[in-house]
């Protein structure tokens, strides 16, 4: 797929162009719809809210001016160090250089209410798949493995790819692939946020992370499942033990102690694969709005390993990664609607100096 112009990209045209004068209102309008879904269906079940990413940086109102803040430190430090080569003088005059070129009101926007909005809609994409079993107790991994054993001709994925790629280093290097995942949700998005060139690109980039997680929450509602490797355990009982094996064990005691209402929180839930959509939603961003065919590429990579990491782990049926790769998509096209981006200019339509209403930044 090669990659379109920037000026193709960043050309809002006739109605588009009231969305990137503000480009946050649908990221907001998400995090404010999901929001009140998560609240509600926990007091209806009377479940608390869960941080199911800890509190070590205190409660919600510390953490998200920490988070924020350490994105701007996190620019401007390397800076400083680097061009002011420890003199206080230089130092500061680095500093103030990047403040003014870098870290415009257009920018400072975009990262506070960028990473605000992020971190509703995901935190209440992580409760709302902890209440899944609470709201629905039907499974239907019974009928997504007789699709599995059809479209391979009688085989389960996990254990065909088991037979294809070995059961040992094939282990930890998808292991690795899989569990990087993880602290890659929140990297990339401040990555984006912070250094994208053209601040549009941001504003594309966390709406469509908003919009994948809330299509996700609700594709679990859809079609409940617990995935192969937990509903039927003998499908990767043969691999070497893992890092991703030790993650599903866990989850496993978790949802257990969810159930029996001695914790607060589960993280199982098969359908869609979220990890096979933001893996495709982060090679579609990269083609579109990164210039290196490096990055790029490691992407794309990066995609087709999580796709054979869910399958290999049992993590997810085959139909769980297709619909993951139709909420990536559909995240991603929505997203440059509402942001004002063109993934295609008309035939015959000049493309533009540049976007007004999407300011780039140094």
């Amino acid at each position: 797929m090669p990659a379109p112009s920037p000026a193709a990209l960043d050309a809002p045209t006739g109605s588009r162009r009231r969305w990137t004068s503000r480009p946050y209102t649908f990221l907001v309008a998400n995090a404010i719809l999901i929001g009140i879904v998560t609240f509600a269906t926990s007091m209806l079940l009377d479940r608390p809210v869960a941080d199911p990413e800890g509190s070590f940086l205190g409660p919600s109102w510390v953490r998200l001016p920490v988070l924020c803040a350490a994105a701007i430190v996190l620019d401007l430090l390397p800076q400083a160090l680097w061009r002011g080569r420890l003199d206080p003088a230089r130092t500061v005059a680095a500093i103030r250089d990047r403040l003014r070129t870098h870290w415009t009101r257009a920018r400072l926007q975009l990262v506070i209410v960028g990473i605000s909005g992020f971190y509703v809609v995901y935190v209440a994409y992580r409760n709302l798949k902890s209440l899944l079993p609470l709201v629905r107790e039907v499974k239907f991994d019974s009928e997504l493995r007789a699709l599995d054993r059809f479209l391979l001709l009688g085989h389960d994925p996990s254990t065909l790819l088991h037979d294809i790629l070995g059961t040992g280093i094939a282990a930890h290097l998808l292991s690795a692939v899989y569990l990087a995942y993880i602290p890659l949700v929140a990297i990339l998005v401040t990555v984006w946020l912070v250094w994208s060139r053209n601040i549009g690109h941001g504003w594309w980039f966390v709406t469509a992370q908003g919009i994948a997680w809330t299509l996700g929450a609700a594709s679990y509602y859809l079609l409940p499942t617990l995935g192969p490797g937990i509903m039927y355990p003998w499908l990767t009982s043969d691999l070497t033990p893992n890092g991703t094996s030790d993650l599903m064990e866990s989850l496993v005691y978790t949802r257990q102690g969810f159930l029996w209402h001695e914790g607060d929180y589960q993280g199982v839930a098969g359908f869609a694969s979220l990890h096979t959509a933001i893996a495709l939603l982060w090679a579609l961003m990269a083609q579109y709005t990164v210039s290196s065919k490096i990055v790029r590429r490691i992407f794309w990579v990066n995609f087709v390993l999580t796709v054979i990491a869910t399958l290999y782990f049992g993590w997810h049926h085959i139909a769980d990664d297709v619909a993951g790769a139709a909420i990536a998509i559909i995240a991603f096209v929505v997203a440059a609607r509402v942001t004002g981006h063109q993934l295609r200019r008309p035939k015959g339509e000049p493309a533009p100096e540049s976007d007004p209403a999407a300011p780039s930044s140094a």
